[in-house]
């Protein structure tokens, strides 16, 4: 589809949900309407995310120069309104992200775990930054091998590639410390790399009716490498979120200097990747296969 098109299925689907959700729970209670629709300011935050335009002022302008058509009101609101707008929605965000989870019909039983490094700075600044000053910490980046000052990203998805928990933790805490975060209240089977393999933990989780496969702590003594890479293979659809959520929704882009922004902006990925894939659902492309979804 174009981009015309896709941002009308955009807008239809944030507009549908959230009308289901305002019926249950009102946004305000008090006080004049905003200018723009809620939806409205969700539906141009989801798509810029999707057109990889991390920043709030380079999604505003993008809207008002070439799609004033869609957002009339867009002119006459002053950009700041329209960031602070976007910015009180973040409760609605994770609100509409777990009802477009149900949407995407995966598959709640089997899950994916992981985590990936986010700096927040470069490394020789991290002494002196006062930025996320004790929220973030030095931690291990292992696929460079080299220490970073930042957080680690803990990600659960389900089957197809549907992101269903999120946890942002400093840099300092293990994939084990996270795991509790992203397996709470839930059951089936649970799939993760080497840093999961707890022989304990599994017993303890299999009780509670979770089954963890994991790949056994060394591969170079590994009893059954077979099986092993079998877990790895389907392990390796959380590589293919995560290049996406690096690569087309830029995370790793860190414009916050405190956690409740960088939280907000996360939510706003999220958010948009999990729309995309309802999206692609329908028009029936493979989940996953995001770039499908426009056509020049």
């Amino acid at each position: 589809m174009d981009l015309d098109t896709f941002i009308v299925n955009m807008f239809c689907l944030i507009d549908d949900t959230l009308n289901d959700f305002i019926a249950q729970q009102p946004i305000r209670q008090r006080g004049p309407q905003p200018k723009l629709a809620d939806s409205e300011v969700l539906t141009i935050e989801l798509v810029g995310e999707f057109l990889a335009l991390t920043q709030d002022k380079a999604i505003f302008n993008y809207f008002r120069r070439h799609f004033s058509h869609f957002f009339p009101h867009l002119a006459s609101v002053h950009r700041t309104t329209f960031v602070r707008q976007a910015a009180n929605l973040w409760k609605v965000k994770e609100a509409l992200w777990q009802r477009l989870i149900a949407q995407t019909s995966c598959d709640s039983e089997v899950a994916l775990v992981d985590s990936f490094p986010v700096p927040v700075c470069k490394f020789a600044r991290a002494p002196r930054t006062k930025a996320f000053r004790g929220e973030a910490a030095f931690g291990k980046d292992h696929t460079i091998k080299q220490t970073f000052y930042g957080f680690r990203f803990h990600v659960r998805v389900c089957l197809p590639g549907v992101i269903t928990r999120l946890w942002v933790a400093p840099a300092d805490k293990s994939d084990l410390a996270g795991l509790e975060e992203l397996i709470a209240e839930t059951s089936g089977y649970c799939l993760g790399d080497r840093n999961y393999w707890k022989p304990e933990l599994k017993q303890e989780l299999s009780k509670q009716g979770l089954q963890m496969l994991v790949p056994f702590k060394s591969a170079s003594r590994d009893p059954n490498r077979q099986a092993s890479r079998y877990l790895s293979g389907i392990r390796y659809r959380i590589e293919s979120v995560f290049s996406q959520l690096v690569e087309r929704f830029q995370i790793k882009r860190v414009w916050a200097r405190d956690l409740w922004h960088l939280s907000s902006r996360i939510m706003r990925k999220v958010l948009s990747h999990t729309a995309a894939i309802i999206i692609n659902q329908a028009e029936g492309n493979s989940p996953l296969r995001l770039a499908e979804l426009l056509t020049d």
